[in-house]
Order: C-alpha cells, then sequence, then structure tokens
C-alpha cells in the first residue's frame, strides 16, 4: 500500500513544480539569516524601507513605492532583522516558480517539457540570488508573470491590472508590455479584441493607484503625473557619461561577456547567469524563432518574451546612455528557460523514437546539460560556497 501510494505521488502532475518549490524555498530559509548585514543593493532599500517607517517619508523618490512597501510589510511583521528584510523577496521568488510553471501550461508545452523549463527556471543563478535580498527586482518580475499568466488564461481586466501592479513595483516592468503586444498580433490562434481592455487598463490601474500606495508612505496625496516626471528624470540622470561603478555594462555585453558581479561576502553572492543558460542564449533564441515560424506558441511567446525584456534594452540604451547592470537581465530568464525546455524535450522526443545506437549518446548529453546546470547552481549559489 505505501508504495502505491508513493507511486500514485510521483505520478501526480504537479509533483516535480511541488519538489522544486519545496527544495528552493528550503533552501532560501536556510541562509535568511546568513550574512546578517545588509548586502547588495538592500544598503539602498532596507535603509529606505527603515526611513520610512520613522520619517513616513521616502529616501529613493526615483522608484514607485509598491515594491518598498513589501519591504516596509516584512520589517513590520518580522522585525528589523534579516528574516524582516528578505522574507518578502523569499515569498515572491516561490510564488514566481509556480507562476512560470503555469504559463508554461498555457503555452501548450507539455508536463515534461514544463517540468525541465521549471527545472531550469527554479535552479538558475540570478533567479536564486535575487529572491534571496530585500531588492525590488523579484516583485516586478513576480507580477509581471502573473501578468503574463493572466493574458494567457484571457482574463484581461486582471491582467492590465497586474501589469501597473508589476509597475508600480519598478518602472522597468513596462518592457513586459510588448511581448504581450507581439504575441497578440503574430499568434495564430483567434486573438481577442478584449486585449483592448489589458491595454488601457496598463496605464490606468498604473495612475490611480500610484498615489494610493504613495499615501500608504506619506500619508499624503500626491499628482501621479508630477510622479511620473519625477522618476524619469531621476531615473535618466544617472548615465555612463557621469557614473562610475564597476559593474555597469552595456546590454550587448550580457550575452557577447561573461562577467559576472561578484560580492564578496560570506556566504558568497555572485551575480552571474548561469552558464548553462548564458552559454545557450543565440542557439535558444534562433530555435524559438524557428519554433514560432512553424506555428508553436511557446517559441513566439518564449521570443517575444526575449524581445521585449531584453532586445529593447539595446536601443534604450543607446538612445539615453543609462546606466545599466547584467542583473537587469533577470527578467528574461524565463523566456530562455522556455526555450530550452522546449528543445530538450523535443531531443527526448526524438531519441526515444530512435535506435539504441542513437538514442544513448543523445540521453547522455542531455544528463550532462542537466549536471552542468545543477553544478553551476552550486558554484555560483551562496547556499553551498560559504566562503
Amino acid at each position: 500500500m505505501p508504495s502505491n501510494v508513493l507511486f500514485r505521488i510521483y505520478r501526480w502532475k504537479y509533483f516535480w513544480l511541488c519538489l522544486i518549490v519545496i527544495i528552493t524555498l528550503a533552501m532560501h530559509l536556510s541562509i535568511i539569516t546568513n550574512p546578517s548585514e545588509l548586502i547588495l543593493d538592500e544598503q539602498h532599500y532596507v535603509k529606505d524601507a527603515r526611513y520610512i517607517l520613522e520619517n513616513e517619508q521616502t529616501q529613493r523618490p526615483e522608484h514607485p513605492p509598491l515594491a518598498k512597501l513589501f519591504i516596509v510589510s516584512g520589517i513590520t511583521a518580522f522585525g528589523d532583522n534579516p528574516w524582516g528584510w528578505r522574507i518578502p523577496s523569499i515569498l515572491m521568488g516561490t510564488i514566481e516558480i509556480a507562476l512560470f510553471y503555469f504559463i508554461c501550461r498555457r503555452l501548450n508545452m507539455s508536463n515534461r517539457a514544463a517540468n525541465i523549463a521549471t527545472f531550469l527556471f527554479g535552479f538558475e543563478n540570478f533567479n536564486f540570488l535575487l529572491a534571496s535580498v530585500a531588492m525590488l527586482d523579484v516583485f516586478f518580475v513576480t507580477l509581471m508573470l502573473a501578468f503574463f499568466l493572466l493574458y494567457l488564461s484571457r482574463e484581461y481586466v486582471l491582467s492590465g491590472i497586474f501589469i501597473g501592479l508589476a509597475a508600480l513595483a519598478k518602472l522597468y516592468a513596462a518592457l513586459g508590455t510588448p511581448p504581450l503586444l507581439i504575441h497578440w498580433v503574430f499568434s495564430r490562434t483567434r486573438p481577442s479584441r478584449w486585449f483592448i481592455l489589458t491595454v488601457i487598463l496598463a496605464p490606468v490601474s498604473f495612475i490611480v493607484l500610484m498615489p494610493l500606495f504613495d499615501f500608504a508612505i506619506t500619508h499624503e496625496f500626491q499628482n501621479p503625473i508630477m510622479r511620473i516626471k519625477e522618476m524619469l528624470t531621476l531615473s535618466s540622470s544617472l548615465t555612463f557619461d557621469n557614473t562610475t561603478h564597476p559593474a555597469i555594462s552595456r546590454p550587448w555585453e550580457w550575452i557577447l561577456n561573461y562577467i559576472p558581479m561578484a560580492f564578496w561576502y560570506t556566504p558568497h553572492y555572485t551575480g552571474a547567469i548561469s552558464p548553462s543558460v548564458w552559454g545557450f542564449i543565440i542557439p535558444v533564441v534562433l530555435y524559438m524563432i524557428y519554433k514560432a515560424v512553424k506555428g508553436n506558441d511557446a517559441g513566439l511567446f518564449g521570443f517575444a518574451w526575449f524581445f521585449g525584456t531584453f532586445l529593447l534594452w539595446i536601443p534604450i540604451s543607446i538612445a539615453t546612455d543609462r546606466v545599466s547592470f547584467v542583473f537587469y537581465f533577470y527578467p528574461t530568464i524565463g523566456a530562455l528557460c522556455i526555450g530550452l525546455g522546449l528543445g530538450l524535450n523535443q531531443a527526448m522526443e526524438w531519441a526515444s523514437s530512435q535506435t539504441r545506437k542513437a538514442k544513448i549518446p543523445v540521453m547522455a548529453g542531455i544528463v550532462v546539460f542537466f549536471l552542468f546546470h545543477i553544478a553551476s547552481f552550486i558554484v555560483l549559489t551562496p547556499v553551498f560556497i560559504r566562503s
């Protein structure tokens, strides 16, 4: 009887998703207090959360209020300590993995392909790193994924509201809108005209909700148009000409040069795309274009996602000269994992129909890739390397 129960659990379609979520959550919690001091851009955002709680004002007006309020809520609930700083990020990062899996399934990827993509996504270094610390990025990326899933589920009203919420966490979430426009235009399934609700509600929800979230910080209502101008002005003021930082880089460098942002804490934190993902960026993007041309919805959506959250950074960088860092690539990781999931699953399907002589080298190559991905995660991720 116990063996039958275990077999049914193993055969449950959400088994691998739950296992990935449980393992990554456990790893996050294992290092939540280590180190116990502020690291990375926690130096900015935790200090700002403290200032909000003490003075009802923000020291970081270049960013919208929502992500800052998440960090404030963590400190309010758990205290001004590592648990309070980081638990909101960890919870959002955990939700992010589940959202990604269901996006894959909504794109008609098989359960195995979705599991492969989710495995790669959950154990990707940038994904894990930015869900471990009190920075703004995990909040806007998780809300952006909710926006994607709601759109794919044809929940157009909620999708418009959620992209507004994502932009209220960090303005860069606006780059999540072009992928849906591309998918809506080029999808071979019959596009719904109700998508116009998403287009309308995205800016409306941003403008309407921002004064409410700002009020939660300052207890004063502020003109949303003036706040938008303030954020854009302050954000664009940091350029390559007037900023010196050893880690600044142009968007095209993120895929042409593998130069991690190393941070020497104990345990260590390294800002780098997992090599197992980075090394396949160009072939995976070309493969997704090929799949899109062949009518594959996941290929189309994955390429559109890559285009919106990465390729658009190139003309933006040239036009504005705004400084950028390699961790700005973080919102694009999911697109590449979709492409890798599709490709690896197709290779496995092809191998299963071949002779043993042809099957063995293909399956061995896939196993080596999975081991390389885990090895990359172990080397880069602070859970395993303590000094």
